[in-house]
């Protein structure tokens, strides 16, 4: 009996230090549920009478399915980064989140109340290989719409952002540098397989610019994070 006792005890304690060392992981999921509901919810119902976005550089652009492959390492990406930062560093997974959350909750409104989409996708492959079958399992999986401003351009910033910016990675060439390259690779890669028109990407970088300067310039909302812990540790006075 007391050796049952002792193991509840235990359970106990280690579900309470469990929370107490990943809590900080719960507004994760909690928005990873929500945008995933909105966005399923977005390409559901907007499949017409939408504003078609559209530039004279968009039809200069060729079709070039090879880039599907860091299309696709987006979504490795994105993740990898994240989840590096939150078991390594609070404060740069806060910054991180607060990057992300906050252009993909406006990419959100924009489609809500000005719903969008392109014309941009060829009709036919021009060609019959892996990479235009993997296009195609996209196009089909992915509709046409919900597309301004590119998500995927926006947190491809953000993500190298999060790796330059991060003190643990200071002295990882490699990864910097890798980093750089998936981060342009990807940015590339949404015009040349027509996912998104210039327009999408030039103010996805706009977005991000200003981001930047809020979330990492002046670093309010650490800032005001720690302000909040320190009341919250701060033990009451005994007069």
């Amino acid at each position: 009996m007391e050796n049952i006792i002792k193991r509840k005890y235990a359970v106990k304690a280690g579900l309470i230090k469990f929370w107490q060392t990943y809590r900080h992981g719960l507004p994760l999921i909690i928005y990873g549920m929500i945008y995933l509901m909105w966005f399923r919810h977005l390409e559901k119902t907007v499949t017409s009478h939408y504003r078609i976005i559209h530039v004279a550089l968009d039809d200069h652009i060729p079709f070039c399915e090879v880039f599907v492959v860091p299309y696709l390492l987006w979504f490795v990406y994105v993740a990898s980064v994240v989840l590096y930062c939150f078991f390594k560093d609070k404060d740069d997974y806060f910054r991180t989140c607060t990057f992300l959350f906050t252009g993909m909750t406006v990419f959100l409104l924009v489609s809500t109340f000005w719903p969008n989409g392109h014309h941009l996708r060829p009709y036919t492959m021009p060609r019959d290989n892996i990479f235009t079958q993997l296009v195609a399992m996209l196009y089909k999986a992915d509709t046409p719409t919900n597309l301004w401003p590119s998500i995927h351009v926006y947190n491809s910033i953000g993500t190298h952002i999060a790796v330059m910016r991060s003190r643990h990675l200071a002295d990882k060439k490699g990864i910097r540098i890798g980093s750089l390259i998936l981060c342009i690779s990807i940015i590339m890669s949404t015009t040349l397989i027509k996912q998104h028109s210039v327009f999408d990407v030039l103010t996805a970088f706009i977005m991000a610019a200003f981001m930047y300067g809020i979330v990492y310039r002046s670093d309010v909302l650490i800032h005001f994070y720690h302000g909040l812990q320190g009341r919250h540790k701060r033990k009451p006075e005994i007069l």
